[in-house]
């Protein structure tokens, strides 16, 4: 079984999100509600026609440090549709809830009195970036993505395509993220600091979280396609 942390199909998914909290929005990209008892990650998965190695890897591959390289030897085990429909989640998560979230906690914890200029500067910022997000993604959404099925269905893409393409325009978006919020942090002076300081709390986690996305398609995603090209003899 592909494996590069320590969970196994037989532990207890409670003690997986227990364990790492932020596991809960892996069990929400692939479609996994609540309310699972004492079901161990098999169980689980097997209820939500989930592949249950894909599942595995995934949760593996984001409780190991950013700066190990994971094994991926294995890269058979792990199911191309569940990792693309994973990932498709994601975006829909990202752009459809929480980069909105986002803006309108800032929005509402900052001063939009005239010649408040510093405020003004930040959505503009966040709105720029966001739009970098989406670009981003939607290149994902309307070209890897059917890349890799008609890779799946034994069709051609034709056009000379291969993953490696994707890999060189794979910039890390996230990292945008830094300078709003450094803006925020040297130079808006927020005269009550719960709502603004709840709204950068978000920005920081979301930034973790778009860094954990981007690990998912450069460690598993990736290869695995790559794979797929040598076994087709493209790329």
């Amino acid at each position: 079984m592909y494996r590069v942390g320590s969970f196994l199909a037989d532990d207890l998914m409670s003690d997986l999100i227990c364990a790492d909290y932020p596991m809960l929005l892996v069990l929400s990209r692939f479609g996994i509600p609540l309310g699972f008892g004492d079901k161990s990650i098999g169980e689980v998965c097997a209820m939500n026609g989930i592949d249950t190695d894909t599942f595995l890897a995934v949760v593996n591959l984001l409780a190991t440090d950013e700066d190990e390289t994971p094994d991926i030897k294995n890269s058979g085990d792990i199911s191309v549709p569940a990792i693309v429909s994973y990932l498709r989640n994601s975006h829909s998560y990202f752009l459809g809830f929480r980069l909105p979230l986002i803006k309108r906690k800032l929005i509402e914890a900052m001063d939009y009195s005239e010649g408040n200029e510093i405020a003004q500067v930040i959505i503009r910022y966040f709105d720029e970036y966001v739009a970098e997000v989406r670009k981003h993604m939607l290149y994902e959404e309307e070209t890897v993505f059917p890349y890799v099925e008609a890779l799946l269905e034994g069709r051609s893409a034709g056009n000379g395509y291969n993953i490696g393409i994707f890999g060189k325009q794979h910039d890390r978006v996230e990292s945008k993220l830094s300078e709003l919020k450094n803006i925020i942090i040297k130079y808006y002076p927020a005269k009550s600091s719960n709502e603004l300081n709840s709204a950068l709390f978000d920005i920081f986690a979301c930034a973790d979280d778009l860094a954990s996305h981007n690990r998912i398609e450069d460690c598993l995603f990736v290869p695995v396609i790559r794979d797929m090209e040598l076994n087709a003899n493209i790329g």
